[in-house]
């Protein structure tokens, strides 16, 4: 399981012009699924989001009681060292990324983290405002 996390001030998600996740300060996380991802990788990624020390004053969402967008993107999973395009196939079928990134936003919410959500799929309009800016890449 792969993520792409950054600190924002705000961020939202629209499918077809309406907004369907929004936070305000917080983490907008944009999260790949792996073809050998369980449901054990994702509940160690929703521990890891919620207490990345990466908001402002080394504090986390927990901690800071900051609220997480969790946008499903399969394209991190992409491999580009050969050739010019991307080969997807280490990304999770449908079938298996669609529970798992719903396992991390559940286990999220578990913690009593704020989680705001795009749709599994959507094609997705994601807008942030980037806080610094920082970013992250995390790994499980």
């Amino acid at each position: 399981m792969r993520a792409v996390a950054a600190r924002v001030t705000r961020a939202a998600v629209r499918v077809e012009g309406e907004v369907v996740g929004e936070i305000g300060a917080g983490l907008l996380v944009l999260l790949g699924v792996h073809r050998d991802d369980t449901a054990e990788h994702a509940a160690t990624m929703a521990r890891k989001l919620h207490e990345l020390r990466i908001l402002r004053d080394e504090a986390s969402c927990a901690t800071a009681d900051a609220p997480l967008l969790v946008v499903s993107q399969f394209t991190l999973c992409g491999d580009t060292r050969k050739g010019r395009r991307p080969s997807w196939q280490a990304a999770a079928a449908p079938e298996v990324a669609a529970p798992l990134v719903e396992a991390v936003v559940t286990e999220l919410r578990a913690r009593g983290a704020t989680v705001g959500t795009g749709v599994f799929r959507a094609a997705m309009e994601v807008e942030s405002v980037n806080d610094g800016p920082f970013t992250v890449l995390v790994e499980v």
